[in-house]
């Protein structure tokens, strides 16, 4: 996959965050391992509880430790929705952030990208439960991350936290809940309110078609349900930009024939509930009233053209006003920008990035 997919942003987007999981880290990115951590007695925020929890993670780098003998160099970048941690490893990530000179160079850092709870590699309700799998939020997800970091690599403090979308808002989160464990937190495509209005509306559409598909029999299905794919194309038309929507369909015809594209590009990649969970799972996000309790320093990086996050909502300066150390910065839309899908290009983010972590030392 090469930058080529820049300018061809709408099919591409149900693609990468998907399917471009899987790809193998570019050439040049060191030290590439993988592996679980399995968090006995999982307690669920609304008091479920499962016996086990499968994490997956992946690592990038070297660990450094210090005289004390702990890892001093350690970043967690937490992922979006619909992907997993790999979804650093696509080259408009990966060959921005984590080559030589790169912000996150690996000669200096140890990056951990762990899959989130519900998704990837960790465990899921298609893992067997299905509907019964326990009712999950981002407070779960983070408390899963949480344990990994600490229980499973033995990490005690982390030089930054970064997210990107669902990532960012969970970086939020971490700053919050645990606000002496990080230096530093960079929330990319995100903003610290609930999930409502319309963000909340478009989420709601697509759990509904999935509960209310023929086949979906309550989440005990045999075969995958197949209805509600034609619903999905909206994930891509929320995140992507007016702009580019218009370019790749510039007339009715052109319009239909991207649709049916779109919706087709979901076809046998999907499993029902593990997507109605995930876009369920952001029920419990709030994280306004409690920024206060952030110490470390936030550096914001939202887009212009973002329909998920958009500007003219007006809370970023309030919520940035209840930080005790934080920059915000908007980049502005241009032909270089995807609306949401924007965090995908790290070349449009990484110099905030860079001044941001260079400001610390």
């Amino acid at each position: 996959m090469t930058l080529s997919y820049l300018r061809s942003g709408v099919l591409g987007a149900a693609l990468m965050l998907g399917a471009a999981a899987a790809q193998a880290a570019p050439d040049g990115l060191p030290h590439q391992t993988e592996g679980d951590y399995v968090a006995k007695n999982f307690r669920f925020a609304d008091g479920a509880t499962l016996p086990e929890v499968k994490l997956h993670y992946t690592t990038l780098g070297t660990p450094h430790k210090n005289a004390a003998g702990e890892i001093d160099n350690a970043v967690l970048a937490l992922h979006g929705t619909t992907g997993t941690g790999k979804q650093f490893l696509i080259p408009t990530l990966a060959q921005e952030l984590f080559v030589e000179g790169a912000p996150l160079d690996l000669s200096k850092y140890y990056v951990i990208l762990p899959d989130g709870l519900g998704r990837g590699g960790s465990t899921k309700p298609s893992d067997g439960l299905k509907a019964k799998f326990p009712r999950y939020g981002y407070a779960d997800v983070v408390e899963g991350q949480h344990r990994l970091v600490t229980e499973g690599l033995g990490i005690k403090h982390l030089r930054l936290v970064m997210g990107t979308s669902m990532g960012g808002m969970q970086a939020w989160m971490w700053g919050e809940r645990f606000p002496d464990a990080m230096d530093q937190i960079v929330a990319v495509a995100s903003q610290p309110i609930q999930v409502s209005g319309r963000n909340a509306l478009w989420r709601r559409m697509l759990i509904e078609n999935i509960r209310n598909d023929p086949d979906y029999k309550g989440g005990d299905y045999t075969a995958q349900p197949s209805h509600f794919l034609k619903v999905l194309p909206i994930f891509n038309i929320m995140t992507e930009s007016v702009v580019a929507l218009q370019k790749d369909a510039p007339t009715n015809d052109s319009a239909r024939q991207l649709f049916d594209k779109l919706a087709a590009s979901y076809t046998g990649k999907i499993d029902a509930n593990d997507w109605l969970y995930w876009f369920d799972s952001s029920y419990d996000y709030d994280p306004y009233p409690a920024l206060d309790r952030i110490k470390a320093p936030l550096l914001a990086v939202n887009f212009a053209d973002d329909e998920l996050n958009p500007p003219q909502l007006d809370v970023m300066n309030g919520a940035m006003a209840k930080l005790k150390n934080s920059r915000l910065v908007l980049v502005p839309a241009s032909a270089e920008t995807h609306g949401h899908q924007s965090l995908r290009f790290a070349k449009l983010w990484k110099g905030y990035l860079q001044d941001f972590m260079a400001g610390a030392k």
